[in-house]
């Protein structure tokens, strides 16, 4: 599947728009991790295991979209975008979406 942050794919003519897609996750935070965040937060850095968290988060959304892709029948998806929201104080949703389209 090729996707792609722009409204076109280069090289290529889009021959069908068949409209949006979209994958979607919601997760939660782990207490235990919350306490190694709080003193993380006194010290500074990088707290890694959220960042793994929401980089798993990511991919789970992105092969969500590419199914819902290829359920309609594309080869491509244009204009991909992600966007975050909480749902309550300890959990999140990472949605992502774009166009669905078939190119030559």
């Amino acid at each position: 599947m090729i996707m792609v942050t722009t409204d076109f794919v280069p090289g290529t003519t889009i021959e069908k728009n068949l409209g949006l897609v979209k994958g979607n996750t919601i997760r939660a935070r782990h207490m235990g991790r919350d306490i190694l965040a709080f003193l993380r937060n006194i010290v500074g850095g990088e707290i890694r295991d959220y960042t793994k968290m929401m980089a798993e988060s990511r991919e789970q959304a992105v092969d969500r979209m590419v199914e819902d892709a290829e359920r309609l029948g594309a080869n491509a998806i244009i204009n991909v975008r992600f966007t975050t929201s909480m749902i309550m104080q300890s959990a999140s949703e990472i949605l992502a979406y774009g166009t669905a389209v078939i190119v030559e």
